[in-house]
């Protein structure tokens, strides 16, 4: 077997709406062979993953995928259903899967599995192929090892308990979030200016001065003193013998901890004499140069939450212990409460491991004890001073006993310190008591204070300080900024940059992704091709937009998916031949099913074309709750008509003007000749983007003036809108400069040219050497019929032999037009731009269609007329 090519489907696609891996893979030699054809295979392959057994069948049904395999099915399905159960015993569960053959590929096979963790997916998938080759080939494998692996994998690159607390609840609030880095646990919620940064418990409101403080405990000390909330006395030291100076001076018991640490890290609790301070400030040493020696407070220990300037959640806390039995020795259990799938490493899981260290040596000699010590039935046994999760301590939930007195000393303690979200250790007798009533004190108080203990207290009501923390970062909004994604074959670009100027006129900021960039607020900040995923997410990431208006173009949805969850607006243009053949989609109603996942991620409303059948079918699988918005040039369409009828609203062309309707009123917004993008209303394809944008904004809430106003300002030229319909006079003849590249845009293309003036029409014109033969000969025919006179050149050969799309297209182009002595071929592009000039005269118009740029026209030009080839430089 091999892997053929292999990508990451991160957002909504063709397959499916959540993060999916797609593999190609050629099963060589194993292709046409059943599971059930290989001797020994299913049942080696079931002993290996017994999970198999419970898997349902493909129709839902119950008995397992091992029915599936007795039954007989290809490897490649097989391959599917282990790549999904490997990431699911790995501790990242994943269930969607699909595999499908390619069609004209015998052996090849794309298959499709969904993951929850990125850097899990590939290293899955491999060890999928490899442990079905090597069973299917009757050979030994050592799975364990490798599964080892992947659990490594997903242990390294996991979100801790507490992030994924805060991501859950923010998943809730339909808060879109993304992971910044895989590196680490950081993540933005939300897009664009309503965006906020969350690490852990962390936010991006919370104060670095606040966390600095924080950090100190002295000083924390000192602020909360003077704001009147009771601490212990204490000092802090850096020597031993201060240490002992200052508990001894105290007369009491002291605790001893690190200055700056946390988790509990360095703490020791109840020290009584010298010799136990002078452990106890080794200990801290190891993780704090600068030791604090407070007076040790008697009492039990408790964590409240405040978050957003109010308490949470409160705990009670108690150090790791175990209980004897009578006959287990305490490592023996220690061992046995480690083994509790409640408990991991650190913050991996609800509970961490009880560590059996230097410490919890110390704290039994304190009680006794010793490691091999057998505790009587009942008796515990503490194995550490603090009662932090972190050092293997357990919560019960105690926030309904908090008295108001004690939930505003906690407020006014966070606010002091100025802490958005604070972790205020307490530590009294009876937590439903007055602090001042038993002589209780506040400790420490904890930035990004983690959460778990709240969320799965092991006795208690759960309390969810996720959302906690996310309704005071994110107040009441779902952090969204209105999303408007832009599809179809052709307008695409004209479509996007009429909406985004319009949302700039309307006073935001726009995000626009296009063709030719990426543009905030009318800035490139990118350029190139910039019409997928990471395109998106730029814009998304950009803490200055106020409204996203995203061109998605079909490749950018086969090979990453979409880059955001839903968009508000999905727009439609039309559904024509191009790309055929290329990453599975061979036919036109392949190409609707790509340009569709706009459609369906569309949560608002969804645009669509009522004279395209495919753009129209589209309708049927939009979400229920989302709105049909149609636009039309023709306003006795029946689709159009039998919505507005049924009170839908559209946008339609009618006597030349633009009108919105929502099928009771019906609004003349502006003239065709009020819109320089229509050139006088011959430039129909532009009207009907025109309508497309209008229809759009109608859906996103912008008004009929505001609508009006952008469609009447913007100016598609050379600056604003290259390659699309930019005009020069180049000494008399008029030279229409456009990216058409395929039949349906070349068809466009001269109806408008032809309508310009009354002169002869020269097409200068190309197409991809990726489109297969039958696109490139339509080509040719479309533009025979059509051109007086016709140059075809190379553009991008992509693999065939340079020359041969061209004999494709003057082949199309000599059946349509059935003479050949119009038709001319030039490879080269200068030459062919100066030929096509060559065969014009005054008042004439030339199309020059399919250029790579703007510049290939003007140094074209160069060579023969160096002052046209300025004047048109001057424009772009």
């Amino acid at each position: 077997m091999q892997i053929l090519e292999q990508r990451f489907l991160r957002g909504p696609n063709v397959h499916a709406d959540s993060p999916c891996l797609l593999s190609v893979i050629d099963l060589e030699d194993l292709y046409g062979v059943s599971s059930k054809d290989i001797p020994g295979f299913n049942d080696a392959l079931l002993e290996a993953l017994p999970a198999l057994h419970g898997q349902l069948l493909p129709t839902g049904q119950r008995g397992g995928f091992a029915q599936r395999l007795r039954e007989g099915t290809y490897l490649g399905r097989v391959i599917e259903q282990v790549m999904l159960d490997l990431q699911t015993q790995a501790g990242a569960p994943a269930s969607y899967g699909r595999t499908r053959p390619l069609i004209g590929h015998p052996g090849q096979f794309r298959i499709v599995c969904a993951y929850t963790q990125e850097r899990l997916a590939q290293p899955a998938f491999q060890l999928a192929v490899d442990l079905v080759e090597a069973l299917a080939n009757e050979e030994a494998f050592d799975l364990a090892p490798r599964l080892e692996e992947l659990g490594e994998i997903v242990a390294r690159y996991a979100i801790g308990t507490s992030t994924a607390a805060v991501l859950a609840a923010a998943h809730e609030r339909g808060i879109p979030t993304q992971r910044i880095t895989e590196d680490a646990n950081l993540f933005m919620l939300g897009w664009g200016v309503k965006q906020k940064r969350l690490q852990a418990t962390t936010t991006g409101d919370t104060s670095f001065i606040a966390v600095k403080i924080a950090s100190d405990k002295q000083l924390t000390k000192s602020l909360l003193k003077e704001a009147g909330v009771p601490v212990p006395e204490g000092s802090s030291v850096t020597t031993v013998e201060d240490a002992q100076r200052v508990a001894a001076r105290m007369r009491a018991p002291v605790t001893i901890k690190p200055l700056d640490g946390n988790q509990g890290k360095g703490v020791t609790v109840d020290v009584r004499d010298p010799e136990g301070v002078a452990r106890a400030f080794e200990f801290a040493r190891q993780y704090g140069r600068r030791i604090i020696v407070e007076r040790f407070v008697e009492g039990r220990d408790y964590r409240v939450l405040v978050a957003n300037g109010q308490v949470a959640a409160a705990s009670c806390r108690r150090p790791a212990h175990v209980v004897g039995d009578g006959v287990s020795t305490i490592r023996e259990l220690v061992e046995r409460e480690n083994q509790n799938p409640a408990r991991g490493a650190g913050h991996s899981n609800i509970l961490t491991r009880i560590a059996l260290d230097d410490h919890a040596a110390d704290m039994l000699r304190k009680q006794g004890s010793g490691f091999d010590s057998v505790l009587p039935v009942g008796v515990p046994a503490e194995l550490r001073g603090n009662a932090n999760l972190s050092t293997g301590g357990t919560a019960e939930d105690v926030t309904d006993l908090l008295p108001e007195s004690t939930r505003l000393l906690c407020v006014r303690a966070a606010a002091k310190i100025g802490l958005d979200v604070a972790g205020i250790d307490i530590v009294c007798h009876d937590i439903a008591l007055p602090l001042d009533a038993q002589n209780g004190a506040v400790i420490e108080v904890n930035a990004a204070p983690g959460i778990r203990m709240h969320q799965y207290p092991s006795s208690g009501t759960p309390r969810d300080a996720g959302d906690a923390i996310v309704q005071g970062l994110m107040k009441e909004s779902d952090g969204r900024i209105p999303t408007i994604a832009i599809t179809g074959t052709n307008g695409k670009t004209t479509t996007t940059l009429l909406i985004g100027h319009t949302v700039r006129m309307a006073g935001k900021v726009a995000g626009v992704t296009t063709t030719e960039g990426v543009f905030i607020d009318g800035k490139q900040v990118a350029k190139g091709d910039c019409t997928g995923y990471w395109s998106a997410r730029t814009v998304l990431g950009s803490p200055d937009v106020e409204v996203a208006v995203l061109e998605t173009a079909r490749g950018g949805i086969l090979k990453r998916g979409l880059a955001f969850d839903r968009c508000d607006v999905g727009v439609v243009l039309n559904i024509a031949a191009d790309h055929l053949g290329l990453d599975g989609v061979d036919t036109v109603e392949d190409l609707a099913q790509v340009k569709a996942v706009i459609a369906t991620s569309a949560s608002k409303a969804a645009v669509l074309n009522a004279e395209d059948p495919l753009c129209v079918a589209m309708a049927r699988r939009v979400k229920p709750e989302t709105e049909i918005v149609y636009f039309s040039m023709d306003p006795e369409n029946p689709t159009l008509l039998a919505h507005l009828e049924e009170g839908g609203r559209g946008v339609y062309l009618q006597d030349n003007a633009v009108v919105v309707a929502d099928g009771s009123l019906h609004q003349e917004l502006l003239r065709v000749e009020s819109m320089p993008v229509a050139f006088g209303g011959r430039a129909r394809f532009n009207i009907a983007n025109s309508l497309a944008a209008a229809a759009a904004l109608m859906a996103a809430n912008f008004t009929n003036i505001q609508i009006a106003t952008g469609l009447s300002t913007f100016v598609s030229n050379g600056r604003t809108n290259p390659l699309r319909t930019n005009m020069f006079d180049i000494r008399g003849v008029t030279v229409i400069v456009d990216y058409a590249h395929n039949p349906a845009a070349y068809r466009a293309m001269a109806e408008m040219a032809r309508a310009m003036l009354p002169g002869q029409l020269v097409g200068v014109v190309t197409a991809p050497g990726d489109r297969r033969d039958e696109d490139l000969v339509e080509v040719g025919r479309v533009c025979g019929a059509r051109f007086d006179e016709l140059v075809v050149y190379e553009s991008q050969s992509r693999g065939r032999p340079v020359g041969d799309a061209v004999d494709l297209i003057l082949e199309g182009a000599e059946e349509a037009a059935g003479i050949s002595d119009t038709l001319h071929r030039v490879l080269e592009v200068g030459d062919a731009i100066r030929h096509g000039l060559g065969l014009c005269r005054p008042g004439d118009v030339m199309v020059f269609a399919c250029g790579s740029s703007l510049q290939v026209f003007v140094e074209a030009l160069r060579v023969s007329d160096p002052e046209s080839a300025d004047q048109v430089a001057g424009q772009v």
